[in-house]
């Protein structure tokens, strides 16, 4: 029986979880670390390569695909009927971004959900937003991290001994926002309760972090708005002087009557 497991996570899994987990790996493919030490040693220009060739030379025959999947409800990507198979194809259908539920949701042991399981079972695929993949084709450094921030996530979900897939999103700023991993065999992946805790705190201190930046950002721009309004009207007022003193001096010296 294919077991799943769906979830919102962010990229803080420690590198000890990450040994452990790429030891047991048994998917094939170049790692992130590969790349960068063939490219130390003149074997290779990992620098030169496309997240996309990235993704794909660590996991042959892996999918990737550029959409904005992240924004699809928590709620709607937990379902046992989402279409989560439609993302493990060479050309993704948009019907499977905008789907909606329709009807009670199916239970997992159910012949239809298991049999959808059944046939992504080994495979990887990834979505990536729009804007993200235009970030990182001018920001290869930005590339690395997230391709190594991905790897990480799926070395800690690998089960090993099990036939896994993995089906990951990530959102505008490169951090893993949606995951569905699945294993064939009987044995369940995902975030522990303390992980879970961890990535709340962690999603928290960022919320802030960003309403702190917003509020900072609205600040200066009135700053700007208040100075320029000022230099305005000093401006307004020394023209309104000058030109007054110009006409008294004029009829001063009898030029204006």
């Amino acid at each position: 029986m294919d077991f799943g497991v769906t979830g919102k996570l962010g990229g803080y899994y420690l590198a000890e979880q990450y040994r452990k987990n790429a030891a047991a790996d048994k998917n094939g493919g170049v790692s992130f670390a590969e790349l960068a030490a063939a490219k130390a040693a003149g074997q290779s220009e990992a620098s030169g390569m496309s997240f996309k060739d990235m993704w794909q030379a660590r996991f042959p025959g892996a999918y990737y695909h550029t959409a904005d999947a992240f924004s699809i409800p928590q709620g709607v990507w937990e379902r046992n009927d989402f279409p989560f198979e439609k993302f493990f194809c060479n050309d993704l259908d948009e019907s499977a971004v905008n789907w909606k539920p329709n009807g009670a949701n199916p239970a997992m042991d159910s012949s239809g959900v298991q049999s959808r399981l059944h046939s992504i079972a080994g495979q990887k695929s990834i979505v990536v937003p729009p804007e993200l993949e235009e970030k990182m084709k001018n920001d290869p450094a930005l590339a690395k991290q997230v391709m190594a921030r991905v790897e990480s996530f799926i070395a800690t979900n690998q089960v090993p001994g099990r036939i896994c897939s993995h089906l990951t999103v990530l959102d505008e700023n490169g951090e893993i926002a949606r995951f569905r991993a699945s294993s064939h065999g009987g044995n369940i992946t995902g975030p522990t309760e303390e992980e879970m805790r961890q990535f709340e705190a962690e999603q928290a201190a960022k919320k802030k972090r960003r309403e702190e930046y917003a509020r900072l950002n609205e600040e200066s721009a009135l700053k700007r708005r208040l100075m320029e309004q000022d230099a305005d009207e000093r401006y307004y007022k020394d023209s309104i002087t000058k030109k007054a003193v110009s006409i008294a001096t004029y009829e001063a010296a009898g030029i204006l009557k």
